[in-house]
Order: structure tokens, then sequence, then C-alpha cells
């Protein structure tokens, strides 16, 4: 029997002092009465654990500390922040969220794991062949279940039971004692070499590019996972306002976590710039926001790391993309709506080494950020969050390396290549299905610029044609080709019958011709003489893909927006996507108040919103009505309501308030 006893705290470590422990001694009174309510007599009862949670002030995930002294209490946390994080966060307050004391009765634990009863060796249900220790091999596999105490089985074997599979590997037993638990033993080292360069046409690719598919998106997955953990800011650890993904060593994006689709397409051309104007080396990690080179717009910072094999060989990159709610620029929230160069959206990194054999220029950074004009607002936000993205890029290199170790270099760039001829051919088998023709359409953004596209679909592939589009926009617009290759790459993955990762291979039967303007526009050396483009990422991005939809007549036209809510002063700055409706198609009814295509984001919770920042929450819910009615009804928009408690500034980016978005087929406009 256990009992505990916990206690919030919310205050900072250095400031606790001798009011750490009696708050300690508090949880252990309470521990133990609850003890006693169980008729447990005191003798009998331990204090087994006491832990302490701590975290940084300003994040949301702590780390259980296991308390022995309160002079080692900094050290703990530090020795298992950078084991789990990879960096270690200076002069930032440590913060106590709560603490955990754990009361156990005392039992007598002799001969209780290794009591065995008679032993004797089941009968496996079946006989599985499986890929172990660099070799295919008929394995036994036993249904957990149906074993009793006293079974005994050696590996190699599978254990199945209906919520998971246990590999018992060689050189394993597996023993059932009389209380049915299972207890290992490691009876001795398989010193069997698997074999690293293997004929890759003993492998079932069928099954195999399933299975390396789902090894790099879970990559992707963890290091979003760990971006969100170790940041700061509410946009990118409460609306997830970022993306992971995993490129081959040529720079093609290979796969992604399920991110933001606007920043996913673009990564690829960010880190092929990236090739061709740096040499790459093992240990470096590059940052960058740059408009020019393949980046979407200035608040979207981009780390990028080159990941070597053993024999110093280039495998791929990993790269994440995160949005800072505030990068400078002439209004809070780094997205004015009235900027003429991209110097007034905030400021411009071009491409440097932020890490180099394992030093980070942390003072190049910080001197970037903190610059006039326009600096940042939240400087030390700023550096929090870029320490994250820095963890997350670490532990993917670690983990594609660990992969590299397991299943040979050879291999992992085999697959990287598979899965781009794969998704290929997924892409050519439903391209078959279109006539032989042009697909065209044009849309209007709300001040009258066009986007036209003419698709060309032949027995070459598709061709994107954006002749007829708008010159270079006068205000903040204006998209990149990085921008516009995700539009496109977006919709030919939703052109596919398959469920495939986002990945580049879609491209690779796609030509694009994309003149000088809205969509291409040039970018001097001088940030002062390039255009603003922080629309571009968020609005013509969406209405790109409304173009692009309804040239071939796929879905009617969502809320074409990403809506842009901002607000802030000299210190602070806050940033969110509202959402809306999503377009109809033939057999479906849109969704109503959701995010949809370019944008993944979330919204902020209520509590979260109204904690943080000085405003309250008076109303969310769908505007009824909205969406555009017909047999399939469109999905309906948003309804946000918010009173500011202190003097802000606020803006709006947004598209759609006036030209409406398209019914299709006679449906009406939303």
């Amino acid at each position: 029997i256990e009992r505990f006893s916990m206690k919030q705290v919310l205050k900072p470590l250095s400031s606790l002092g001798a009011d750490l422990e009696q708050i300690i001694d508090e949880c252990i009174a309470e521990a133990i009465h609850k003890m006693k309510e169980e008729r447990i007599e005191e003798d009998k009862i331990i204090v087994r654990e006491i832990l302490i949670y701590l975290r940084f002030v300003g994040q949301d995930t702590s780390l259980e500390i296991v308390f022995e002294k309160p002079d080692s209490i900094y050290n703990s946390f530090q020795e298992k922040y950078e084991r789990i994080y990879g960096h270690w966060i200076k002069n930032r307050e440590i913060e106590v969220e709560s603490i955990k004391v754990i009361a156990s009765e005392i039992i007598r634990t002799e001969n209780y794991v290794d009591e065995i009863p008679d032993l004797y060796l089941p009968d496996p249900t079946k006989y599985q062949r499986s890929w172990l220790n660099g070799s295919w091999e008929e394995v036994p596999v036993f249904i957990w279940e149906e074993l009793k105490p006293g079974a005994r089985i050696n590996g190699p074997a599978l254990l199945t039971s209906r919520y998971s599979t246990v590999v018992l590997k060689y050189q394993w037993m597996l023993d059932i004692n009389i209380h049915n638990q299972s207890v290992l033993h490691f009876i001795k080292k398989d010193t069997r070499k698997p074999s690293i360069d293997r004929d890759l046409r003993k492998f079932d690719d069928s099954v195999q590019i399933e299975l390396f598919t789902n090894r790099f998106i879970s990559l992707a997955e963890e290091m979003g996972a760990l971006l969100r953990r170790s940041s700061f800011s509410v946009n990118i650890k409460e609306r997830l306002d970022y993306s992971c993904a995993l490129l081959d060593s040529q720079g093609y994006l290979i796969v992604n976590a399920p991110h933001i689709p606007v920043h996913l397409g673009g990564l690829g051309l960010c880190v092929r710039s990236i090739i061709k104007d740096f040499e790459i080396r093992p240990g470096q990690i590059f940052i960058t926001n740059h408009p020019a080179y393949g980046g979407s717009h200035l608040p979207d910072i981009t780390l990028i790391a080159p990941v070597f094999d053993d024999n110093k060989k280039l495998v791929g990159f990993v790269a994440n993309r995160a949005h800072h709610a505030e990068l400078g620029g002439k209004r809070p929230g780094s997205m004015p709506p009235d900027a003429r160069s991209l110097l007034e959206e905030g400021k411009v990194i071009t491409p440097f080494y932020l890490a180099e054999d394992g030093h980070v220029n942390w003072n190049k950074i910080r001197s970037l950020l903190t610059s006039e004009p326009y600096p940042t607002r939240s400087p030390e936000e700023n550096l929090a969050d870029i320490t994250g993205a820095l963890a997350s890029i670490q532990i993917g290199h670690d983990r594609l390396r660990s992969l590299c170790r397991e299943y040979g270099s050879s291999i992992i760039r085999y697959y990287m290549d598979y899965l781009k001829d794969y998704a290929n051919s997924v892409l050519a088998r439903n391209v078959d299905k279109l006539e032989r023709k042009v697909y065209s359409a044009t849309e209007y953004l709300d001040d009258g610029v066009p986007i036209h596209v003419s698709i060309t679909s032949s027995d070459k592939g598709l061709e994107f044609d954006f002749t007829g589009s708008s010159g270079v926009h006068p205000g903040n617009l204006n998209a990149t080709p990085a921008i516009v290759r995700s539009a496109i790459l977006y919709v030919l993955r939703l052109l596919c019958d398959e469920n495939i990762p986002l990945n580049e291979g879609l491209m690779r039967s796609v030509r694009i011709r994309l003149p000088y303007g809205l969509l291409n526009p040039g970018f001097p050396a001088d940030p002062a003489q390039c255009p603003a483009v922080v629309g571009g990422n968020t609005e013509t991005s969406q209405r790109l893909v409304d173009t692009l939809l309804k040239a071939f007549g796929m879905a009617a036209c969502s809320q074409g927006t990403m809506n842009n809510f901002l607000f802030g002063n000299d210190r602070f700055s806050y940033y969110e996507t509202l959402g809306g409706g999503v377009g109809a198609m033939e057999g479906y009814h849109g969704a109503s108040a959701v995010h949809q295509h370019m944008t993944n984001t979330r919204i902020t919770d209520p509590e979260v919103l109204e904690f943080r920042y000085p405003v309250r929450l008076e109303h969310f819910g769908i505007r009824k009505d909205s969406g555009g009615k017909g047999r399939w009804i469109g999905g309906n928009g948003i309804i946000r309501t918010i009173t500011f408690l202190k003097p802000l500034q606020i803006t709006l980016l947004s598209q759609h308030r006036v030209e409406v978005p398209y019914g299709m087929n006679g449906g009406q406009h939303g």
C-alpha cells in the first residue's frame, strides 16, 4: 500500500530557502497520515521517495528530480535537463512547480521475484518470418494470455497480446513466476555481427517501405515533441506553430511530422540553398529566415543540420522551422499590415553557422536580434525558443545516426530514395486519371491583385504556369518560390489516394513556370530594398491553394486566409491564427471553425490566453450560416470576441473580406 501527498509551489528555487524543507515536512506528515488511515502501523511505514518538479520560468513542462539534499537540487536538475534536451539555459530562473512525497508500507521481498514454480517449455502458437540481427529468421510466436506460471521461453521469440508485442532477443530468457510476473534473464552478450551492407534484394520492399517511412516519421515527430516541451513562447508550445522534417543528402524533403504544410514544402529549397552556398561539414547547425534562401516570412526561423554516418559520409539533413510571435519590425508581432519593405517587418537572418563543432554562436544571434532599426521586443524569449529548436535538431541528428548504426547508412539512403520513387509513382497513377488538357483558374486578392495558374496535364506529368499573375505587390502580400512550391506540393498530396508523407518525390514530374512578380519577387542584399513578404506566407499561400483547387475542380473555396490576429506593446507580442470554414466537396459538407490547408496550428486555450496576457475572452463560437449553401454545405466561420484590459496595438491581417470565397458546381459563395 502506498499513499502520496503533493503540494503546488510555483516559486523560484532561489527564494525558497528553509521553506523548501518545511513544505517537504508537511508533505511527509500528510502522506504518513494517509497511510495510518489505511490502518498501517507507524513502524511499518517508510517515506519511499521525495520528488521535486522543476522547470525554467516560462516553461510548462517540468522535470521530476529525486530529492536527496537541498544543495544537490540545482545540479540534479541541470544534469537531467541536459540529458533530455541536450543544452542548458544560463541566467534564467528555475521554478519549483510542485513537491511530491510517497509513503509506502514496508513489506518483505525475499524470494518474491525469483520464486518460480515447476518449469515447462510452452509450444509456440506459430512461427513468423522476422528480421532479427541482420537476417530473416523463422521466429516462434507466443500468445501472452495463454502463458501460465512456470513458462520458460528462450529468445529469439515474439510475445504478442491484445495490446502489444514484445521482442525477446538472442541470449535472453523469460520466466513467468508464481505471481504471474514476467522475469527477463540476460544470459550472455550476443557476439554475432549484423550484416550492414546486405543485399537489398533480400528485402520485401512493400513491407520495408512502410516500416522505414514510420521510422523516419517517428524521428520528425520526436523532434517536434522535444521542441514543444523545451520552448517558452505560447506560439510554439500552445499553438504548435512549428514544423520538423527529415531530408536526404541532396536536400529533398523525405518525411515530416504532421505539422504545417506552408513550412514543409519550402524546407527543401532552404536546405538546397545552404548546400549551394556553404561547405557542408559535421557539427554544423545553420540558422536563417531569409526569403531569398527558401524562407517563408521573417517570423519563421529555420535551423538545419547535416547528418553524417560514422564513416563521415553525408546521409541527410534534419530541419525545423518555428514561428516567433515577435521578431522586431515596426509593429508588435512583426506582421505590420502597412509594411513596404522587408526591413520594416523584422530582423533578417542571412544564413550563418549558429553552431559549429559544439560551439553555439550566441553573441552573434543576440547582437542581430537586438540591433537597430526595429530590434525584437522579446530577445530572451527568442533566444529561449532557439535553444529549444537546437535541442530538437540535436535529437533528430542523433536519431538518424542511430538508424544508420542499426540498419546501415546504405539502407537508410536506399529507402530515402525509394520513398521518393514511391511518392512519384503514386502521384503518376493519379495524374493518369486526369484528362490530358489545360486546367486554369484565376483568383483575386482583396485589393484586386490577380493570381492566375494554367496547369497542363500531359504524358510527361504536370506543368504549373503562373503567367498572368500580378507583378510585385506594393504591400506585404508577396510570396516566394518556396511558398509556391509548398502550395503545389500540398495540392499534389491531395490528389493522391494513398496515405504517403509530404515528400518531394511528388515534384519529380512537375515543372513550374514562375515569372517575376507577386509569386517570385527579387531580393537585393539590402533589406530596405526587398519587398515585404509577411502576408505572402499566410495569405497569398492560402489564396494560391484556392486557385489550384479551383483549377482542378476539387473543392469549393475554404476560408482562404489564416486570419492573423496580433496584439502587443513595447514589451510583448501575441499572435494567433483564428481558423474558419472548410469548402465543401462532392459528397462532403465542409468542416466548421477549424484551421485548414496551409496552416495546421491550434487556437490558444482561453485559460492560457487570459493568464498570460491582459485580455478577456468574451465569446468564441461558430458563425452560423456563413458557409456557402448547396447540396453539400460549406463549413462555417468563427466569432472570437476579446476585451482588452489595457491599451494595446492591434493587427488583423486577413483575406476574403472583399472577394467572396467561391462556390462550385452551383453551390453558393461563402
